[in-house]
């Protein structure tokens, strides 16, 4: 081969190496959390003998089940190159309302809580608004609105729990079993909820037109915006996702707890933000899946329910959840200066 024929030939063989390793940066940002959920699973049994007894396991998976449905809400929001948060204040909301309108104005369940639902997707839409119509940045008009959430909660509940215990519709939602057809396996209701939301999530993100455009806008919102994307509506519509999820978390949560707590789900939003992005999402945005969310989520209450079997400190636990999390954001960062390598 000439030279001048030789150099032609080098800038792409460049780029689909340096593609080469994007990929494979991926996988491994990807199947690591997987394997690093393995070895805490095998260390942990080998340390406590009560780890694998099914209560157990079954408990990891409940208490953890809206922790689940909250990571996969950020995530969308992330996705598109934003973040949420408000989940953890509009969660609190959703409860509160829901309980009050069937405790308080004896509204039946079946109408009280998609109610709440929709009162949650509201506040996640008027997010999204703030950030497209305001020109607010995503990180100031969703932590206003986590003060207003919050001071709302309070502010309807008094200050005081609203019991729902009686409520037998209501908690079945948190502390309920449901038998698969053709199984005959009891599956816990709120797991259930939470595999569906995971998995409502996935098609929509994998296989919906919405979901490419959701991809693209978070990989570069110019380019999306060129190619015909509806960036304000995308937008608008992950927030308004990210805000219906959160009401989701906050009735299993209410239904688990059999009351609405005006001080629940606080810092929720934080634990649900560093699910996902152990999980793989990126912080800025375009990479990610909701089963890569939820998975992080897992992780998080397996090493939390480890460490606490184990009988380590609240600090200590601190301290290794935060250096898991630093390692995270590290892979994350390389991989997005792999990328813009390849882009330049």
């Amino acid at each position: 081969m000439s030279g001048p024929d030789r150099k032609s030939a080098d800038p792409p063989a460049a780029a689909a190496a340096a593609e080469g390793r994007i990929r494979l940066l991926r996988l491994l940002r990807q199947g690591i959390v997987f394997l690093i959920l393995l070895a805490l699973v095998g260390l942990f049994a080998s340390q406590s003998d009560r780890f694998l007894d099914a209560r157990n396991l079954s408990n990891i998976l409940e208490q953890n089940a809206a922790l689940v449905v909250v990571a996969v809400a950020v995530a969308l929001t992330m996705i598109t190159g934003g973040i949420d948060l408000s989940v953890g204040s509009v969660a609190a909301f959703a409860g509160a309302l829901s309980a009050g309108l069937v405790v308080q104005l004896g509204w039946p369940p079946g109408l009280a809580l998609p109610a709440a639902l929709a009162v949650a997707a509201g506040m996640g839409a008027v997010n999204g608004v703030l950030v497209v119509r305001g020109g607010l940045p995503p990180f100031v008009a969703t932590l206003a609105m986590l003060g207003i959430a919050r001071g709302l909660t309070l502010l309807y509940t008094g200050g005081r729990p609203i019991g729902i215990a009686r409520v037998e519709a209501y908690t079945f939602l948190g502390r309920g079993e449901v038998v698969l057809p053709g199984l005959g396996v009891a599956v816990a209701t709120p797991v259930l909820i939470a595999a569906l939301v995971v998995l409502l999530a996935s098609l929509l993100l994998r296989y919906s037109r919405v979901g490419l455009q959701a991809y693209a806008l978070g990989g570069s919102e110019e380019t999306a915006r060129l190619a015909g994307v509806p960036v304000q509506r995308i937008k608008v519509l992950a927030y308004a996702s990210s805000g219906l999820l959160a009401g989701v978390a906050g009735l299993l949560l209410t239904a688990r707890l059999y009351s609405a707590q005006p001080q629940v789900a606080v810092g929720l939003e934080l634990e649900a933000i560093a699910a996902a992005v152990l999980g793989g999402v990126s912080l800025f945005g375009g990479i990610g899946t909701a089963w890569s969310a939820a998975l992080g989520g897992l992780l998080i209450g397996v090493l939390g329910n480890g460490m606490n079997l184990l009988q380590i400190a609240s600090y200590q636990q601190q301290m290794i959840q935060g250096a898991v999390l630093v390692a995270a954001v590290a892979l994350d960062q390389l991989l997005r200066r792999q990328r813009t390598r390849v882009g330049n």
